[in-house]
């Protein structure tokens, strides 16, 4: 076997003329200080080598930077544009995201996306191979392929990615469109969101590129992000993935691409769809191989497992290999998929109406096995949120020996008719997670029973629809080690040093019983504790000490109330003002609050009653946390001119709309993401998304333009556009 190379000198910026690539500066002066012409410069200076340093960190994984100098390099970059309102399409900074979508367009490929036929038995690949050699001996009896050469076959062999796959276009080098798969020959138009994916670039590398260039390529979230990120959601009381690839098409279908910008997706490419070149352009390279070298070269991530052979059998023995390292593989597998690699061979055997006759998928036997169920136990989340986990005869599952498996919640268990002694199916759901699909043999009698008590702290246990909650709020030590972890993070009131290990041993010390020994802690208490010193608690306590009087939305956040991220906890503060007024308020009143619901207003109510929560809450503000009331004096314009009135924006304004939502929002308006009875006026600029205008038609709200909406302020005081917010 041989393995395909990758390689090229083309760069986004060249190090001897872009003083941004290697050892860059970054302290910049004031940008007032510059004209128009050298802000535009620098610009296009800064944008070539963020290209560079994204290609480099993404793709090449060998970063020229620290994260810190990339950080200020594309913080400079914003700023420039910003103030000379540079044009930023195809910018690395829209990889933040842009402005939510009402829906996702449906969108023809350029070319048929098909699929692959596959088996797990070796001899239908050996089948396939046979099939392959007879069509290129017929294309070439034929005679009307001269110079074609039949035994010169050879296969490109590559993973078969458990992801999502998308159609991704360049013309003239720039990103103008991304599509989902789909039927294979229409999808979902997801241009805005893979914009934000870090390893697909704004703009192709070098000046050699085709016209026009159509690719295929894999979107999927790697393992380690994987996890990593269904720790934060379990965390938040939120459901977790399945599996990477739920969570790779769960983010890519978002409206709001700054959703998928902050989640980990990545992707690999793999085929030409179309490569359209001017007299000029280079050629569609002859074999697949080449194509991939010109992926590398193009600045297109590709995977580097790929090997060439030039026979069946070793196209099986990679299967093979790779089945033996799946495991180690920072991305989900299952299978590999082996092409015929002569453009001209592919070309000749051609394709059915819904597969190409020149690919094949070996795929991987299914991840099964069957044990027995020798238990059940029940954690506890930070949320209270109760999940059964079985606890199995050890089985190996496709290489893995498991133990244990989720249940996932009461009405799984009770849907399954599962018990201690069943006999049951384990399933690897994206070779991550275990669970439980099936009993195949009831040993028992009858089903598992759920305790009506918290295993932990005996608190009463309370079923919501398909899942339970133990009751005992901030009195459950189980829930509280994890509120405790929730409250210093950095989305909530930011207490560094303050991590899991940590809180845990400040729990085992008996420390830390409750939410407000928190601010009881002596940097004595702790400098006595394994692995501290005098300068790690002294650190320690002057974090604490510094979140005493948080900002209201910060607090709330802190608190996990269920189904209370940061922006439902801004749109309480924003709405209530102060920490009593919150308390104080009925369901009916929490309800009034735009995007809070009968059921997030039934869950903060529930939280805020609890006797336990409650004591938290006095016991922090006996400890002098006590937040401050949310401020919305924005310096001009009344800081009550809009109270009480609520706005949908949609379309192109002549500011981001994140930028109008704000300026509303600090004089008192509510600023939410769509339309409904409570909405007052929908804002409509350039484009406007048509669902919303229609749900404006049938709740008879009135309809502004940016004119009218810019008028409507100016009768109460308020200036538009928002130049005095800074």
């Amino acid at each position: 076997m041989t393995s395909a190379q990758s390689g090229s000198s083309t760069r986004h910026a060249d190090p001897a003329e872009n003083p941004y690539v290697e050892d860059p500066p970054t302290d910049f002066d004031p940008v007032d200080g510059l004209s128009e012409a050298e802000a535009g410069e620098q610009a296009e200076l800064l944008r070539a080598a963020v290209r560079e340093h994204d290609h480099r960190y993404y793709v090449a994984a060998d970063p020229l930077v620290s994260d810190e100098a990339y950080d200020a390099l594309f913080a400079r970059l914003a700023e420039l544009e910003a103030a000379f309102d540079l044009p930023t399409e195809n910018s690395p900074t829209q990889r933040v995201g842009g402005e939510p979508l009402d829906a996702l367009e449906t969108v023809e490929h350029v070319a048929p996306m098909l699929s692959i036929d596959n088996d797990t038995d070796a001899d239908a690949v050996r089948e396939f191979d046979e099939r392959v050699r007879k069509g290129l001996a017929d294309a070439a009896e034929s005679g009307d392929r001269p110079g074609f050469d039949p035994d010169d076959l050879a296969y490109v062999c590559e993973p078969k990615f458990d992801g999502l796959s998308i159609e991704v276009i360049y013309e003239d080098g720039e990103y103008v469109r991304a599509a989902t798969r789909g039927d294979g020959r229409e999808g979902d138009d997801v241009t805005e969101q893979v914009r934000t994916i870090g390893s697909v670039p704004a703009r192709l590398r070098g000046d050699d590129h085709p016209e026009r260039l159509a690719v295929r390529g894999e979107v999927y979230m790697p393992r380690d992000a994987f996890e990593a990120y269904n720790d934060e959601l379990i965390e938040r009381g939120e459901e977790p993935f399945a599996n990477p690839r739920n969570a790779a098409a769960g983010t890519l279908r978002q409206l709001d691409p700054a959703v998928v910008a902050e989640r980990p997706l990545d992707v690999f490419f793999f085929d030409v769809l179309a490569w359209e070149t001017g007299a000029d352009g280079p050629e569609r390279p002859a074999r697949h191989r080449d194509a991939l070298d010109a992926f590398a070269s193009l600045g297109l991530r590709r995977n580097d497992r790929v090997e060439i052979v030039d026979d069946v059998e070793a196209a099986i023995d990679y299967r093979d290999e790779i089945l033996a390292e799946r495991d180690d593989l920072n991305y989900a597998v299952d299978g590999v998929v082996i092409k015929v690699d002569a453009l001209a061979h592919r070309e000749a055997l051609g394709s059915t109406s819904r597969a190409p006759r020149w690919a094949f998928a070996h795929k991987f036997p299914p991840r099964t096995a069957t044990t027995t169920v020798e238990g059940i136990t029940v954690q506890v989340g930070r949320t209270g949120r109760l999940t059964p986990v079985a606890e199995l005869d050890p089985v190996d599952v496709g290489g893995v020996t498991v133990s244990r498996a989720t249940l996932h919640n009461p009405a799984e268990i009770e849907a399954l008719s599962v018990n201690v002694g069943d006999r049951v199916r384990i399933y690897r759901a994206g070779d991550v997670i275990p669970y439980v699909p099936a009993v195949v043999e009831k040993r028992s009698e009858g089903t598992y029973a759920f305790s009506d008590a918290c295993p932990v702290c005996g608190a009463e246990i309370e079923r919501d629809g398909p899942l339970a909650f133990c009751t005992g709020g901030l009195g459950c030590s189980a829930q509280l080690e994890r509120a405790v972890e929730h409250w210093a993070r950095r989305d909530a009131l930011d207490v560094e040093g303050l991590g899991p290990e940590r809180v845990e041993q400040l729990r085992e010390a008996g420390l830390v019983e409750s939410l407000p020994d928190l601010y009881d802690l002596t940097a004595d208490e702790l400098a006595a504790l394994e692995g501290w010193g005098e300068t790690s608690a002294e650190n320690l306590i002057r974090e604490l000490d510094a979140t005493k009087r948080p900002p209201l939305d910060d607090f709330l956040a802190g608190l996990g109330i269920p189904d209370v991220g940061a922006t439902t906890a801004r749109a309480l503060a924003a709405h209530f003002g102060t920490l009593d007024a919150l308390l104080d308020a009925d369901e009916a009143t929490l309800r009034e609050v735009d995007d809070v619901g009968p059921e997030v207003a039934a869950s903060i109510r529930t939280f805020l009653d609890r006797e336990e929560n409650r004591a938290a809450i006095e016991g922090l503000r006996e400890r002098g946390v006590d937040p401050e009331p949310f401020e919305t004096d924005a310096g001009d314009g009344s800081a009550d001119a809009l109270d009480g009135l609520t706005f949908v924006f949609t379309g192109s304004l002549s500011v981001p709309r994140s930028e109008a939502q704000a300026h509303v929002e600090a004089r008192g308006a509510n600023a939410t993401s769509s339309v409904s009875g409570n909405t007052d006026y929908l804002v409509a600029g350039e484009n406007p998304g048509r669902s919303k205008r229609e749900d404006a038609a049938a709740e008879d709200v009135p309809v502004f333009d940016e004119d009218g909406f810019g008028d409507l302020l100016a009768d109460r005081g308020v200036p538009w556009p928002p130049e005095g917010d800074e």
